[in-house]
């Protein structure tokens, strides 16, 4: 599923890593949040980072896949508190 509403509002939070107020819309790299060879997880599993902590995630730097998928899933619900609200409301 694909939301510009979500995804505007999450590049609006702080970097959920390091807290530099230029951030991206990091989607998942989990298989299990829909990501394929050339297809983005579905937008309710993004979070806000910023350019380097975005990089470093995608390229595995901050961990192996199952050590990314554990902070992604932490990462996820820290953004949920942060907005206040619950992904189903941007769908």
């Amino acid at each position: 599923m694909r939301s510009p509403k979500r995804l505007a509002e999450i590049r609006k939070l702080p970097c959920v890593r390091c807290g530099n107020p230029d951030s991206q819309a990091a989607h998942s790299n989990s298989a299990k949040h829909g990501k394929g060879r050339g297809i983005k997880a579905d937008d309710s599993f993004t979070v806000p980072l910023c350019h380097v902590c975005h990089s470093d995630f995608d390229q595995y730097k901050l961990g192996n896949r199952e050590e990314s998928e554990k902070l992604f899933e932490q990462w996820l619900v820290k953004v949920e508190l942060m907005m206040g609200k619950r992904d189903e409301e941007y769908f």
